[in-house]
């Protein structure tokens, strides 16, 4: 099957999920809205849980692209920290999957797949990637601080300065993380990330 149909059935799930909680989506109606049979559907997918966790691993990979995206603009690292963390912030609050894997908090309306692989007889290599383990909360935090320090760091940093990044990368990950649970009040995320960094980092 083509990427693209895979993209439509996934994107047919997330609509559905959005009207209605994942409990009451039916595969015959994603697979209708997306132009597909339902027999392609489970070709693809397996099972529902199927879907759910390749929903899920799309919704990881994309709040990760968007990290990448953050981390590499333009501008300082105190400028490219409070963009990820904006994004984060920002990105939850849009997308009940990416709150849900961020937070540990999946509310009933949602699919909630284990966390762990399951074991995997599709011949799709994307399925198989979806049926693979999924990022725990710890695990975000993890990728996002090492992903910021690989950016941050550059060529011929010192493992002190490096130290001292990847725990000002962490306290950035979990004040975005903690502006998800109890959203701040003005000046939002972007102004308590800048204060929190003031000492953290030289400009």
């Amino acid at each position: 099957m083509m990427p693209a149909a895979r993209e439509s059935l996934l994107d047919a799930a997330y609509s559905a999920l959005a009207r209605r909680p994942w409990s009451a989506v039916r595969m015959v109606d994603v697979a209708a809205a997306a132009g597909v049979s339902r027999q392609t559907l489970y070709n693809e997918f397996g099972s529902k849980e199927g879907l759910a966790r390749a929903l899920v691993r799309r919704e990881a990979d994309g709040y990760l692209v968007g990290v990448d995206r953050a981390l590499t603009a333009n501008g300082d690292a105190r400028e490219r920290l409070t963009a990820t963390a904006e994004w984060t912030a920002s990105t939850a609050r849009e997308n009940a999957l990416v709150r849900a894997m961020l937070t540990g908090c999946w509310s009933e309306r949602l699919p909630s797949p284990t966390l762990s692989a399951v074991p995997s007889s599709s011949a799709v290599p994307a399925q198989r990637r979806a049926d693979g383990p999924l990022p725990s909360p710890g695990d975000f935090v993890a990728l996002v601080r090492d992903r910021a320090v690989t950016v941050l760091s550059g060529p011929g940093a010192l493992k002190s300065d490096t130290a001292e990044l990847a725990r000002s990368c962490e306290l950035v990950v979990r004040l975005a993380l903690s502006c998800v649970a109890a959203p701040p009040g003005e000046g939002g995320v972007a102004d308590l990330v800048r204060s929190a960094l003031q000492r953290q980092l030289a400009v």
